[in-house]
């Protein structure tokens, strides 16, 4: 079969959105997280009538593939815990699986006026305190380290693999605000992280059929070249930048959620 006639169903300028908004999606992602926040509706927009879960799971597959080129990169130049890293993964998978596989029983609506109140917290926490992942902090003991580490997969793999967007930005700030990182630094194991509770999600989407499997390749050509950009400019940049770029997409975050809640109701 010819390239070009995998896309033949579907329009010119439903083929141009995708294109743009996950290219746009991966490099804001490589940078702060929340990409999904900009792929994810872009599939709801254009495909109205297709079921959320196929959805979900073409965006998993787009997703995952820049966020594991930006953890490589990042990898190249962060050093790493990577027994503090392989503990976070583990209950991070799990729960991420288990995530995944209450999508078909619960409805996400549910959580959005929950996680609209932290994202409100996160924005006004992260901007009144100016030197916030600045600097690097101190480091925990090992045992609290793990403790937090724990509940912070737990929590994020739940929330990603049951509805995702926004998980890298409640990843970026846990390390900042828990273990002390940098805002690269955080960036950095966020993305390894985000790489783990893709993979739980993916799993059950992919087994069960869940995606349009040459959107998700186009998606994720872009999502890719996008994620190579951004990853560079935050290393380039710095922590200024980053914390500067973290605020801008947790407070459209903000909106955009305040606007799902209590103006159309749904993502």
């Amino acid at each position: 079969m010819h390239f070009a006639n995998l896309f033949a169903d579907y329009s010119s300028s439903t083929l141009i959105a995708l294109v743009v908004l996950a290219f746009t999606a991966g490099f804001i992602d490589a940078i702060v997280g929340g990409g999904g926040f900009i792929q994810l509706p872009a599939l709801l927009v254009n495909f109205p009538n297709t079921a959320l879960p196929t959805l979900m799971g073409t965006n998993k597959i787009a997703g995952f593939s820049g966020t594991s080129v930006s953890a490589v990169q990042y990898a190249k130049r962060i050093k790493f815990d990577y027994k503090l890293l392989l503990f976070i993964s583990f209950f991070t998978l799990v729960f991420s699986y288990l995530g995944a596989k209450a999508v078909i029983y619960i409805n996400s609506a549910y959580l959005r006026p929950v996680v609209l109140v932290i994202l409100i917290v996160m924005a006004i926490y992260t901007f009144n305190k100016k030197e916030l992942g600045l600097i690097a902090k101190s480091e925990l003991p090992t045992a609290k380290k793990m403790l937090y580490g724990m509940l912070i997969g737990s929590f994020v793999g739940f929330y990603d693999g049951f509805f995702g967007p926004g998980a890298g930005n409640f990843l970026m700030l846990g390390f900042v605000l828990i273990f002390g990182f940098e805002f690269i630094t955080a960036s950095a194991y966020s993305k390894f992280i985000n790489c783990v509770s893709n993979l739980g999600a993916l799993y059950v989407f992919i087994s069960q059929g869940h995606f349009l499997l040459e959107i998700a390749l186009l998606m994720a050509s872009c999502n890719i070249t996008g994620s190579i950009i951004g990853t560079r400019m935050a290393l380039k940049k710095g922590n200024g930048f980053v914390r500067i770029l973290f605020l801008v997409i947790v407070s459209f975050l903000i909106l955009r959620y305040a606007y799902d809640i209590f103006s159309v109701g749904k993502l």
